[in-house]
């Protein structure tokens, strides 16, 4: 049982990164781009607050466009843990 939910698991994460693989490729953003950008973000953001930086996803995806092909546009979504706000004294 346990063999069969990793399996699923594993093909559920492997289906979301070639999703993100290909809209990154689209707006052409290599996975190198990707990295830079995620450390740049990691580097602000903790200046501020205490973050989980191996927790920390980016990707770029796409906004719906109101059902017009032609109105998508590129998205960036950041999913950020915060394990403390405040940290240098910044409330």
């Amino acid at each position: 049982m346990r063999i069969l939910f990793r399996h699923k698991k594993t093909r559920t994460i492997a289906k979301g990164r070639l999703k993100i693989l290909l809209i990154s490729d689209r707006v052409n953003c290599s996975p190198q781009m990707m990295e830079l950008l995620k450390n740049d973000i990691s580097k602000v953001i903790s200046k501020y607050m205490k973050i989980d930086e191996q927790q920390m996803e980016v990707q770029i995806g796409q906004t719906d466009g109101n059902g017009r092909r032609s109105e998508r546009k590129p998205v960036l979504y950041i999913n950020m843990p915060i394990l403390e706000i405040g940290k240098h004294g910044i409330s």
